[in-house]
């Protein structure tokens, strides 16, 4: 596989035909987020059936923010409005701390919900998954800002950020139209993958329009991309080790 460098697009290969792909590909990650918690969160939220801690709605408020700020700042970079752009970025910092924050916050509280229904070492397990999660984001939000001045590096981190968060909305429809009937607790980890690996067909995209465009791929889809599935598939096993039981139930002990 041909990877491709800000270098080459610095001497000018190939002008990009497409400058709105990425405002196109945020728009996407939007709709699949609104549409994905709707069955769980934004439709009982409008009938009034909806029960979760102030955490989970603040949490859900803060990442709705980010799928608006995302598409708003694609839009801005895509429409040559640069300096409007690079001014919102520090709300952009601000937003991706706070969605950290509350990231590990929702975790937490997910853990004590479990041990509230008896299924301690079913919750202390699937807290994995939002954990790596939401450290996969942080890690890939501050490598894209350390880039701000390498913009089709910057671009694709952020786009490698976006995507990365949406296997939790995928997974709201397998929820619904798969789980078994019943209390709702903790599913294993390894039920997390198919609907990851169905959000991630969006990196797909964005590699064979850099494919098609450029006849290259940028590192960033390449490295980032094997990481992204490296971080999901090692979830399942680090799971069940004690060591994970031992790192995360001690951080339910604290919270309790």
């Amino acid at each position: 596989m041909t990877i491709l460098t800000d270098n080459s697009h610095a001497r000018g290969v190939v002008a990009s035909p497409a400058r709105y792909f990425y405002f196109n590909m945020a728009l996407a990650c939007m709709a699949i987020a609104i549409i994905g918690f709707a069955p769980t969160y934004w439709l009982p939220l409008a009938r009034g059936s909806f029960s979760g801690a102030p955490v989970i709605h603040f949490h859900g408020f803060l990442f709705f923010t980010w799928t608006l700020y995302f598409a708003l700042q694609s839009w801005l970079a895509a429409s040559g409005r640069t300096a409007r752009h690079r001014s919102l970025g520090i709300f952009g910092v601000s937003l991706a701390t706070a969605m950290t924050i509350f990231g590990f916050l929702v975790a937490i509280e997910a853990m004590k919900r479990s041990a509230a229904m008896g299924q301690v070492n079913e919750g202390i397990a699937f807290a994995i998954v939002p954990l790596s999660g939401i450290a996969f984001f942080a890690v890939v939000f501050t490598l894209a800002v350390v880039h701000l001045r390498r913009p089709e590096t910057h671009k694709r981190l952020m786009l490698l950020a976006g995507i990365s968060l949406l296997d939790a909305a995928v997974a709201r429809w397998f929820l619904t139209f798969l789980a078994p009937a019943g209390p709702l607790g903790p599913p294993p980890v390894f039920v997390t993958i198919p609907p990851a690996f169905v959000a991630y067909l969006l990196l797909v995209v964005a590699i064979i329009h850099d494919r098609r465009t450029f006849g290259r791929v940028h590192p960033v889809y390449v490295y980032g991309g094997l990481a992204l599935i490296a971080v999901k598939l090692l979830n399942w096993p680090i799971s069940v080790t004690s060591a994970w039981h031992a790192f995360a139930g001690g951080m339910l002990a604290m919270a309790q």
